[in-house]
């Protein structure tokens, strides 16, 4: 049996109601998708039972810096602190015991983050180091091109900061695993050169005020000494007054003392009585040497017990290094960073914060009833003073002091800062 054609009026007229039965269907399956997913974990695989009591018993205590928190709480992983990007001087420490990162700025602790540092049999070194290389997309060339994305380099052997997966315990191949917020947010506030800490015992940054902690120099020295005449600077020169010049001017007054002094030691001739002094024979002025220019950037000082120097490097690169001499060579002297920071009195000084970082030399010390102190391991050196005013010229914020009785060790190289390696 044929049936008549429907008009094109009742085609349209169930074409729509069928589109309102479809649309209501697919209402009611999303809204059961949803109960449902209220109902179910964010991961459908439970784990252990052993697995969950070592995650318990780990878990770092929550803190009001911004603390990193435990996934399915109120605030996700990597959470920090809603706050102003910080302008200050920014230095990490990493706490392996505990599987914590703190974030500092000018010594304030700022914001903390859970880590998983290396397992056992990849363990993550503990020392000093500093941030040498960044990228936002970095894969592994160890691990089967692992993603290890917010990646900031910390050694050129392949320790670095990068996002991963987080539990309360080791797991990684060595790196310093963030997690994903975390990552994101640290990687966007650093730069190169950024000191990281990481330590197996508690440490955090102490104001402190030494007298052998180096100084920028003084500005209006620097404009005193411009305006010295060279009849000043002679002057200045035989009154003893050439230690307090800055190196330009006393450089000044010693060649014109030297001179006075060669000229007075000539033989002299007489004509017809009158006493006249040979005059010296003209030579080319002394060229200056070439030198490469410095990098930008703060400098950094290290101060090795083992090996009896002082090295200096700015930009990743070495500028100089001179032998020191130290009270009680065969005594530990501890792991010690300064950092100088903008003084908030006075824009033109620097106040230093130290971090005392916990080695076995400390603890052996320690237990024989002698604390290695900041102030005790500066007392105990002794830097030749034209290196100091090398490291004055040099001085800004951001300069940074380690002193440390290990030596520089193989993981300091080109493109690197100081790395010093405690474990």
């Amino acid at each position: 049996m044929r049936f008549p054609k429907a008009s094109l009026k009742t085609q349209v007229f169930c074409r729509a109601r069928a589109l309102a039965a479809t649309t209501a269907l697919s209402a009611a399956l999303l809204a059961g998708l949803a109960s449902s997913a209220q109902a179910v974990p964010a991961s459908s695989k439970a784990a252990p039972a052993a697995d969950s009591a070592h995650r318990a018993a780990t878990a770092p205590a929550p803190t009001k810096l911004g603390d990193a928190g435990t996934p399915g709480k109120d605030k996700p992983a990597g959470h920090v602190a809603a706050e102003p990007a910080p302008q200050g001087i920014l230095s990490i420490i990493v706490s392996l015991d505990r599987q914590e990162l703190t974030l500092y700025s000018d010594a304030e602790p700022i914001a903390t983050s859970r880590v998983s540092s290396g397992k056992p049999g990849h363990a993550t070194p503990s020392g000093v180091f500093s941030i040498i290389q960044k990228d936002r997309w970095h894969h592994s060339n160890l691990y089967d091109d692992a993603p290890m994305f917010f990646m900031q380099r910390l050694t050129q052997s392949g320790v670095a900061l990068h996002q991963g997966v987080v539990p309360n315990y080791p797991a990684s191949h060595g790196c310093i695993r963030l997690p994903e917020a975390f990552a994101q947010k640290l990687w966007g506030m650093t730069r190169l050169g950024v000191r990281v800490i990481v330590t197996h015992g508690e440490a955090s940054p102490v104001a402190i005020s030494h007298p052998r902690l180096f100084t920028p120099p003084r500005e209006e020295t620097i404009a005193e000494s411009a305006r010295l005449s060279p009849a000043k600077l002679v002057e200045a020169a035989f009154n003893n007054e050439v230690a307090q010049l800055t190196p330009p001017a006393n450089a000044q007054a010693m060649a014109a003392v030297m001179f006075a002094q060669n000229l007075s030691t000539m033989p002299v001739t007489t004509t017809d009585s009158v006493i006249t002094a040979p005059v010296p024979a003209p030579h080319a002025a002394p060229q200056p040497e070439k030198t490469a220019p410095l990098k930008p950037g703060p400098i950094s000082v290290f101060i090795s017990l083992k090996e009896g120097r002082l090295f200096v490097r700015k930009g990743f690169q070495p500028v100089f290094d001179v032998p020191v001499t130290f009270e009680r060579p065969a005594d530990a002297i501890g792991t010690h960073v300064f950092t100088a920071l903008a003084a908030k009195d006075d824009r033109a000084a620097v106040q230093w914060s130290a971090v005392s970082v916990p080695t076995t030399e400390a603890a052996k010390a320690k237990a024989a009833g002698t604390e290695l102190t900041p102030a005790a391991a500066l007392d105990r050196v002794t830097i030749p003073a034209d290196a100091i005013e090398r490291i004055t010229s040099l001085m800004s914020v951001g300069a940074s002091l380690i002193i440390s009785d290990q030596g520089l060790g193989s993981e300091t190289g080109v493109g690197t800062d100081f790395i010093v390696l405690t474990k």
